[in-house]
């Protein structure tokens, strides 16, 4: 069997770390790149040295997967616990068998004290397999469930070697689970990510979409009742008779007025990052002054959200109301106490605690969601035809919990479940099947042809098989399990008896495989990196039958903006896609929200007036299938690496606009600004040239007419200086447009990024600094060849450079010139100099601004790209006037993100 590239890569890797003598092996690869293969090649070579392979998965499914394979490839399997072949297949189930699961609180026993007679069978088996080989498949995994109890049995078995196989990148851990990973597998040995693997050909290009909906009226209507009633609070809250200490003056004691000794804003911010975030959102409403010290950057320009208000409110709880006794603090605290439910929270004495909100629930389970998944179902059936094979996923079959009561009549009862899906599509589509661990379902003519395709490799099963009727839907009923209708449903869905299939996580998630996936509708809530990676893995596997294969994978955000909490379906959203890379409109790889469509931010969702463009835009989006294998650029070399990439969109015409000078390539060696701001000394334009020889015709023949040849010398000499006169005024004029404009994208960018290279905080300065120009006229700046902290700590800095003046400790400035005279104009071509007419601030970023000698830096690389040379500390007496009259300014009238991306 041929080995892909990252197999091949992966497994030299192994190599090399097993004959440095390491015993712990931890390898990375995402859904559809090869797991398994790798896994049994390195099993192959240990058994053919003498070992033992014991693989451990997370399910039956994954079990199956490593038993078929090693068959095919000629080993000799097993799935029992006396480890008689050489390699056996077993879960992890297996060997977590405790006999009693309330022993440990009792007792404070091990894990192993606590196992069930099977499961120390099998710790016993592995002790005693000789040299032994284990192989832990999904190993994310342990980090859920099992890994004390792993680590427990990894003490035992010290001469064993363990390599750990898994999709879930190690920036995706927590700091808890990374420290149990390094226990279990030490360093990463091998890893890649997604964009790699399809770059190389080996994954499906694909695309992430969106479709943006509102609740249904019965919904919206309910909803709006429950913002009403935190509106209410909210108006209360600014109010400035509730409490000793109004709500507003705690939060301008809090975070403006500090008193000495309390929390500057850089120890708040570090402290409390969400508080901080909370109080400059805060600020964009004009409820709060900005704190000194404080720069708004994207994710604060925005009001603040029910979160936000809940981690303002808690901190006056906690800092003043809850230790108060006087009347007027209690009665605040009776308010928000009764108005906090209404946005899923409540007030305890230990603070404001989030608990499950119903409208998380509506949002969540709309039931515009499952009229937007039939929209979807109509638009991909259009795009592909009879090669249609979309997955709709949901978390659960039916559902489980009652409704509340102030929820019944608002959502239906099954409202979101997947039995609620298959209803609606069964309405206009008879290719739907549902399958789950307990159900088949569908059509009855569809279940009909299913039996009829089980009974050409299995008759017996197929005899004892029946379509039960329903009213909605038939059912496939039989003596017969999940294991085996899974294998033919998924079978009879790739042959095309049916097109669409509706499932839930639970099932059609980790471990489930059908190439021919076209693409996928997410209606699940799960969001950890773990769950979207899988899920998304089930689209992006290649089909030997299309090799043009391209996967469009939707998921379904309800908004509801004029409620607090109306943008949780959308947070949902941004949490699927951190860490999560795809390629945008114009073929940059980025993570998060910015894939999807570069003008999503991960901070608040589109304005509900603009849902049917969005929309609009993804479903043209997806019928461009050759657009989207272009944008990926499958075969071109890459580096796998992630940065920070700063897109700045320009507000108005001629606003920072790089001019020719500029390298502007996808991926250029580097910058370089080609604009001189003195004279040079070289011939003028044609046209200036022709005027001046014309001048000097005319003044020689006027003035060496009656005076021989010191007259023609004297007309010469006149023609030559009415030349330079001409051009040095239009070149001071050039020059003067120059000092008046503001500086270039480049020319800032320059600036941060060889001041930080000279203050010794990155690698690279402006030499490293790549820009490009996107389809809609942005500009997106990335410093490249240096680590990824070192891009974010630049990308960082220059949207601070670049964002409204708010509270930096160092300015820096630069001449501004305002309209000359003639006479100025020319004596600035002349001499190259002019008394400036002004001056124009902009802050010194943060990680510049620390120490006088880093913004002395800074200003030394200013002066190089942009020009002027003061630098002022806003704490002198001259700082405090500038500052104040320069606050809120915006010197460049842009807007900047930063986003991270793969190249």
């Amino acid at each position: 069997m041929k080995l892909r590239v990252h197999q091949q890569r992966a497994l030299a890797a192994l190599e090399a770390a097993w004959a440095e003598g390491r015993r712990r092996a931890w390898v990375v690869l995402p859904p559809g790149a090869g797991k398994t293969l790798v896994g049994l090649e390195t099993a192959r070579e240990a058994i053919a040295d003498g070992a033992k392979v014991v693989v451990l998965s997370p399910n039956t499914a994954i079990q199956g997967q490593w038993l078929r394979q090693a068959a095919a490839l000629g080993l000799s399997t097993a799935a029992s616990r006396d480890l008689d072949a050489p390699l056996t297949s077993l879960t992890y189930q297996s060997v977590a068998v405790f006999g009693d699961p309330d022993d440990e609180a009792e007792t404070g026993e091990s894990h192993l004290a606590r196992l069930h007679d099977n499961g120390r069978t099998l710790v016993s088996a592995l002790r005693t397999a000789g040299p032994l080989l284990l192989v832990l498949d999904e190993c994310h995994h342990l980090l859920e469930v099992w890994g004390e109890l792993l680590g427990e049995i990894l003490q035992l078995l010290p001469d064993a070697r363990v390599l750990g196989l898994t999709a879930t990148p190690p920036e995706a851990l927590t700091k808890e689970e990374s420290a149990l990973v390094g226990t279990l597998f030490g360093e990463i040995v091998f890893a890649t990510s997604i964009p790699a693997v399809v770059r190389e050909g080996d994954l499906a290009p694909f695309a992430d979409l969106v479709w943006l909906t509102s609740p249904t009226s019965s919904e919206r209507d309910w909803l709006r009742g429950s913002a009403e009633r935190f509106e209410e609070l909210l108006t209360a809250l600014t109010s400035a008779d509730l409490g000793t200490v109004p709500f507003l003056t705690w939060l301008d004691r809090r975070f403006v007025s500090r008193s000495d000794g309390a929390p500057t804003w850089s120890e708040i911010a570090k402290a409390s990052p969400e508080l901080a975030t909370a109080a400059l959102r805060a600020h964009h409403r004009d409820l709060l002054a900005l704190p000194d010290g404080a720069t708004l950057t994207e994710a604060h320009r925005r009001d603040p959200s029910a979160e936000d208000w809940v981690a303002l409110i808690g901190d006056w709880v906690r800092g003043h109301l809850s230790s108060s006794e006087a009347a007027a603090d209690q009665e605040a605290l009776a308010a928000i106490r009764q108005a906090l439910p209404a946005v899923g929270y409540s007030l305890t004495r230990r603070g404001i605690r989030a608990g499950r909100s119903p409208v998380d629930r509506v949002l969540a389970r709309s039931e515009a969601k499952t009229t937007a998944t039939a929209a979807i179902v109509d638009h991909e059936r259009l795009a592909h035809g009879d090669s249609l094979r979309l997955l709709v996923v949901t978390d659960h079959e039916r559902a489980s919990a009652t409704l509340p009561v102030d929820l019944r009549g608002v959502i239906a009862e099954q409202a979101g479940s997947a039995r609620a899906v298959l209803t609606t599509l069964c309405a206009a589509n008879d290719d739907v099947l549902l399958v789950t661990g307990a159900t088949v379902a569908g059509p009855a003519a569809t279940l009909a042809a299913l039996v009829a395709h089980v009974a050409e490799t299995d008759p017996g099963l197929a005899d004892g098989l029946r379509v039960e009727p329903g009213e909605s839907y038939a059912t496939l009923v039989g003596r017969w399990g999940s294991r085996q209708w899974v294998g033919h449903v998924t079978r009879f869905f790739e042959a095309g008896g049916c097109r669409v299939l509706v499932g839930t996580r639970g099932l059609l998630g980790e471990g489930w495989d059908a190439r021919s996936v076209t693409g996928i509708v997410d209606l699940t809530a799960a969001t950890t990196t773990t769950a979207v990676v899988q899920l998304r893995g089930r689209s992006l596997r290649t089909d030997p039958a299309r090799p043009d294969k391209v996967a469009v994978n939707w998921t379904v955000v309800c908004v509801e903006e004029e409620h607090p909490r109306g943008g949780n379906d959308w947070k949902r959203l941004v949490r699927k896609h951190t860490g999560f890379f795809g390629a945008d409109e114009d073929g940059s790889v980025v993570d998060g929200v910015g894939h999807i469509d570069e003008s999503f931010s991960p901070y608040a969702a589109p304005p509900e007036s603009d849902f049917d463009e969005v929309n609009a835009r993804m479903v043209a989006r997806s019928e461009d299938r050759a657009g989207i294998r272009k944008r990926w650029r499958v075969g071109e070399p890459y580096a796998d690496v992630a940065g920070r990439t700063v897109r700045v969109r320009l507000r108005r015409t001629g606003v920072l606009r790089v001019p020719a000078g500029v390298v502007l390539a996808p991926r250029p060696p580097g910058f370089r600004l080609l604009e001189s701001r003195v004279p040079e000394w070289r011939l003028p334009a044609k046209g200036w040239l022709a005027a001046a020889v014309l001048v000097s015709l005319v003044l020689m023949v006027a003035i060496g007419a009656g005076s021989g040849a010191g007259g023609v010398l004297g007309g010469a000499v006149g023609g030559l200086w009415a030349m330079w006169a001409a051009y040095a005024y239009r070149d001071g004029t050039r020059i003067a447009s120059q000092l008046r404009r503001r500086p270039t994208v480049g020319a800032v960018g320059a600036a941060v990024a060889d001041a930080l290279k000279a203050t010794g905080q990155t690698a690279a300065g402006a030499e490293g600094l790549e820009i490009a120009v996107d389809s809609d006229g942005s500009y997106r700046l990335h410093l490249a060849a240096v680590p990824e902290e070192e891009s974010a700590l630049f990308a960082a800095s220059l949207e601070e450079a670049l964002a409204p003046i708010a509270a930096p400790r160092y300015l820096v400035s630069r001449p501004v010139v305002g309209d000359l005279t003639a006479p100025e104009r020319l004596r600035l071509g002349v001499f190259g100099h002019h008394s400036a007419g002004g001056e124009a601030w902009h802050a010194v970023p943060t990680a510049l601004g620390r120490r006088a000698a880093d913004a002395k830096a800074f200003r030394a690389a200013w002066e190089h790209w942009v020009g002027g040379t003061a630098l002022l500390y806003t704490g002198s007496p001259e700082g405090v006037g500038v500052l104040a009259a320069q606050r809120g300014a915006d010197p460049f009238d842009v807007t900047a993100v930063i986003r991270r991306h793969w190249s």
